[in-house]
């Protein structure tokens, strides 16, 4: 009987902590309390893992079951991480809508929230050097940083195969405006990848993927085949 009592008394102790902590509606909060009302572990599993293609998907999922419960997330929601995941999905739709859901109040007092925008605005307008100058004009919190980091290299490859794709020459101001780098470092990664520097204009040679072209089967050959095989058969 008194084990029994003491369960009951832990069980009526952890109760009344989430009653205290996690209100509807309320704002107070402590460790303990913010654990009992939101597990933030399946996010914080993808980027550990660095898994920032799937950060968006799971931070959709988890703030609709959370509202699905009544629970009050927004004042403790990682909404940085969450517009960042969209933004590093390519998924600007997503992006500005979460954007607009956001609480006004929560934005004003949350400028890395304003700064991972920024980086979704410059994309939207297709403001190459500006997502650029959206990144390296804040100081990332710990927990983003690394993710920040992924996204931009991410995008310095898709600008450098959008310039292979649509230039055979290329200034080598230009590059280093879409690459969001300076000229000298600009000029070391288009060598890097093949390209040639023609140094007495500046301009950069285009090094074209190779096309593979598909080898079309000539209709006689085909034909002699054909009886071949006949031939075998009877």
């Amino acid at each position: 009987m008194e084990e029994l009592s003491v369960h009951s008394r832990e069980e009526k102790n952890v109760e009344e902590i989430a009653r205290r902590f996690v209100p509807y509606g309320g704002r107070k909060k402590s460790p303990l309390g913010f654990y009992l009302a939101m597990d933030l572990s399946p996010i914080q599993k993808d980027l550990a893992s660095k898994c920032y293609s799937a950060v968006a998907d799971t931070c959709d999922d988890l703030m609709l079951k959370l509202a699905s419960r009544g629970i009050r997330y927004q004042d403790e929601w990682p909404f940085a991480i969450h517009l960042l995941g969209h933004v590093f999905a390519n998924d600007l739709n997503s992006a500005r809508f979460l954007w607009k859901s956001i609480p006004l109040e929560i934005k004003e007092s949350r400028p890395e929230i304003v700064a991972v925008w920024k980086i979704g605005q410059c994309l939207w307008t297709r403001d190459y050097a500006g997502v650029y100058d959206a990144i390296r004009g804040f100081d990332w919190s710990a927990e983003i940083t690394a993710m920040v980091v992924a996204f931009s290299e991410n995008y310095t490859k898709k600008m450098f195969q959008m310039l292979n794709s649509a230039y055979s020459t290329i200034s080598v101001t230009d590059v280093a405006h879409f690459l969001g780098m300076s000229e000298d470092r600009a000029i070391d990664y288009a060598l890097q990848h093949g390209w040639k520097l023609d140094s007495s204009c500046k301009m950069v040679i285009v090094k074209k993927p190779k096309t593979v072209t598909e080898r079309k089967l000539d209709p006689s050959k085909l034909q002699r085949l054909t009886e071949y095989v006949f031939h075998l058969e009877h």
